[in-house]
């Protein structure tokens, strides 16, 4: 967490049941969802009371984004072989709750950002989730969900969703595309997963090998730019440490400095727009 989050009174979604049970040798690192609060409170940035329990989105407030349809096969845990492979996932009943309770956070980390500044998810951003599909471990898509809870409510009129994981946040992409409210911007690795990508509002893509030099550059001559001409009332902020040179599938070279300057240039943005 960079410093310029102790300048807030930050709120952060957190539940044990982000951790899913999941087959032994399963690909997704699913520990991260409770390692991740338990180094904040060992290395004391955060207190307890920092961490909130979410409720589940209700169904309707899904349904803003996500087809009836689709929600069923959910809910009835009805989803084919293939669905069932392409979200990546074993389909459970623990699997639904779970994800209906990731997105539920991500609402309530909108209430919070408006009243302080800003919230976080542990889980949240599940940016693969169409409306009508699940895909790369993403069933819901909660950035999409919460965006939609905003305008239907009157809280926000623009928002800009910034997408800075190292793959294109081509689910996202896909719902808002004819949504003039929402702004999607996706800065990605050029030849990463999904290898079919879908079109943004804004698109930079990456080559292999990225560096902070490039990486900051690029940001620095787009960031600004979008910021000042779509001028949100609310943004959504998916990081991705998976731009890091340590990560073995990203295919970027940026240092934990580089994803830390990153991180706060978003948020000092932020902060000044405001």
């Amino acid at each position: 967490m960079c410093s310029l989050f102790l300048k807030f009174m930050v709120k952060i979604a957190f539940d044990p049941t982000f951790q899913l049970s999941l087959p032994e040798n399963h690909r997704f690192p699913m520990l991260k969802y409770d390692l991740i609060p338990r180094q904040l409170l060992h290395e004391g940035i955060i207190d307890s009371s920092y961490l909130f329990k979410p409720k589940p989105v209700t169904r309707s407030i899904a349904a803003l984004v996500h087809t009836e349809k689709y929600l069923d096969k959910l809910l009835n845990l009805e989803l084919s072989p293939s669905e069932i492979r392409r979200s990546g996932f074993p389909l459970s009943k623990e699997l639904i709750e779970r994800e209906f309770l990731l997105a539920g956070g991500t609402v309530d980390c909108t209430d919070f950002a408006l009243e302080y500044g800003i919230a976080l998810n542990v889980a949240g951003g599940t940016h693969h989730a169409f409306k009508d599909q699940a895909e790369g471990f993403c069933l819901l898509n909660d950035c999409a969900i919460a965006a939609a809870a905003l305008l239907t409510s009157g809280k926000a009129k623009k928002i800009l969703i910034v997408d800075l994981d190292v793959h294109q946040g081509n689910g996202t992409a896909s719902i808002f595309k004819d949504e003039p409210a929402v702004f999607t911007l996706s800065m990605h690795g050029a030849h990463n997963f999904p290898h079919h990508k879908e079109q943004s509002d804004l698109d930079i893509p990456l080559p292999d090998g990225t560096d902070d030099h490039m990486y900051h550059v690029l940001m620095d001559q787009y960031l600004l730019v979008v910021f000042r001409e779509q001028n949100p009332d609310f943004v959504f902020y998916i990081s991705g440490v998976d731009v890091l040179a340590s990560d073995k599938l990203g295919r970027l070279k940026l240092s934990r400095e580089g994803c830390r300057l990153r991180d706060e240039k978003v948020i000092r943005l932020c902060h000044e727009h405001k």
